[in-house]
């Protein structure tokens, strides 16, 4: 019950929907930003006088950032204030963006990649807590809906954007694009947004943070330079593993032994949120490297413009939309776990018809299936958020929020590298398998003069054969990968399960079965 009072802070509805506005384009702009720079990255290249290897630290340093800053949220609103601190943090990330736009070499758009992932970090956790706060349990379905839009959809329409934009203006206006939404969203929370309470007693945990942050740092360089590197046998990506692993064993124990580690303990005994968490990891695989996957796909296989392959990208979102607009609302009618299994499969389906793609898959094939899996997207991420934080303590919101949002990242950054890393090795391992039915005793390949354009004796023909035998060998590649994210999804119907129906569902069944 003293959840329920504290929530509805607004009297006025211009206010109240003030604060989700100002709250929701703080979220769209981060998530948008985790991939909107993808398509620009080659015409980065000339302007900034960078290699192709050297341009991915426009991503990487993004990342690594946001990844090490999302963490002690919780602890920077508590002392802080909510208020200061999401003003501050969207201020920061608009002028950051303003700065990356005017970028005239590669050493200031990394620098001003950091700054704008410092300030990023805590868009997405602090809007997610500020909508929970400002409703009960029981009404939370909607709002949850409209925070999941820009969470998901925001990575799914990044490319969709870049690409309309870089093709339209120039690189620079992916980064401005933020800069008005800002400033709006800043100045909705400045004449709106009531703030919370501070706690200036809060000391912070710095060994706690250097531990993790050290940690995040080894694990993102490590899986964004391994596929690049070869892996271990680079001393450069065995280093930072070792960095990684020992940083984030040292938090750990810290975290288990301190007397007030800067991520309380206690968050970790709710069974709900833990099932929540993992659930979020593995849609943080299937979010992002699905679009990193059918992006290349599109247009290195089959041949699109970057433009029809941002479009062909659009009926996923319109699938997230659509079942972010009953999901939560349902969720309040039946057992939500109900519902994040039937999105489950259907994500399953997408992924698993996914497997038997070609090149030559109509517009309309690819239309309805990926609708079928933002549907399904859907389904899960609306009721998982509700489910998570429904038996979470209103003081462990914001650091519920903050882990929620981190192991998203880490899941996306692991689903990148794990899907470039199998495509790579599918590759080798296809092209060799193929090239060995390519020899010059095999007849087919000789017996008429249409086929002598193939025949490995002649240099042409040989040429034309190894082009044919790679095309093959990075089509069944990406069959592959698709079948190891259905392989990994897997086992979220058991964690589904796990999680025990909360209180708000029996209520609002109870409600409805009375009122009949």
């Amino acid at each position: 019950m003293a959840e329920q009072h504290a929530a509805h802070i607004y009297d006025s509805k211009i206010a109240e929907w003030a604060v989700l506005i100002g709250s929701m384009a703080g979220v769209l702009m981060q998530a948008l930003d985790t991939t909107i720079a993808n398509v620009a990255l080659p015409y980065m290249e000339g302007s900034l006088s960078a290699s192709r290897d050297q341009i991915t630290w426009v991503l990487t340093s993004y990342i690594i950032a946001a990844a090490i800053m999302t963490a002690p949220v919780g602890w920077l609103a508590a002392r802080f204030g909510k208020k200061n601190f999401f003003i501050t943090s969207i201020a920061g990330f608009t002028i950051a963006s303003m700065l990356c736009g005017a970028s005239q070499n590669l050493e200031q758009m990394v620098l001003f990649r950091i700054i704008q992932g410092v300030f990023g970090a805590a868009l997405g956790p602090l809007s997610q807590t500020v909508m929970l706060d400002m409703y009960p349990p029981a009404k939370r379905g909607n709002v949850m809906a409209i925070w999941g839009m820009g969470v998901m959809l925001g990575p799914i329409l990044g490319p969709t954007l870049g690409g309309v934009l870089t093709d339209a203006y120039s690189w620079r206006w992916v980064f401005y694009i933020n800069v008005p939404f800002g400033l709006a969203a800043c100045a909705m929370l400045m004449v709106f947004f009531k703030d919370t309470v501070r706690d200036a007693s809060l000391k912070f945990d710095w060994f706690g943070f250097a531990a993790l942050s050290a940690g995040l740092a080894g694990l993102q360089l490590m899986l964004d330079r391994g596929t690049t590197k070869g892996w271990f046998s680079s001393a450069e990506v065995v280093i930072e593993a070792m960095v990684a692993v020992i940083g984030l064993y040292l938090f750990l124990v810290h975290m288990w032994t301190a007397k007030k580690p800067f991520i309380p303990v206690v968050i970790f005994k709710d069974r709900n949120f833990i099932s929540g968490l993992v659930l979020m990891f593995v849609m943080g695989i299937v979010l992002l490297a699905s679009s990193a996957l059918i992006s290349p796909y599109l247009q290195n296989l089959a041949g699109r413009s970057v433009t029809q392959t941002g479009f062909l990208m659009v009926p996923r979102a319109f699938g997230v939309m659509f079942a972010m607009v009953f999901a939560g609302r349902l969720a309040l009618r039946v057992d939500p776990r109900v519902i994040m299994t039937a999105g489950a499969g259907l994500m399953l389906w997408s992924l698993w018809a996914m497997t038997s793609w070609t090149p030559s898959i109509n517009v309309s094939t690819i239309g309805w299936v990926t609708f079928i899996q933002g549907v399904g997207m859907g389904l899960v991420f609306v009721p998982m958020n509700m489910v998570a934080f429904a038996t979470l303590s209103p003081q462990l919101r914001t650091d519920g929020a903050g882990l929620s949002n981190l192991v998203r990242n880490i899941g996306s950054a692991i689903g990148v590298s794990l899907t470039t890393n199998i495509l790579a090795y599918s590759v080798q391992t296809i092209h060799a398998q193929l090239a060995g039915q390519a020899s010059v005793f095999n007849r087919a390949l000789g017996v008429n003069a249409p086929s002598m354009m193939m025949s490995p004796r002649i240099p042409f023909g040989l040429a034309n054969l190894n082009s044919l035998i790679e095309y093959r060998a990075q089509v069944q590649a990406y069959a592959n990968d698709f079948l190891f994210m259905f392989l990994v999804s897997l086992p979220v119907f058991a964690v589904i399960w796990l999680m025990k129906r909360p209180a708000f569902a029996t209520e609002a069944t109870s409600k409805m079965e009375v009122v009949e």
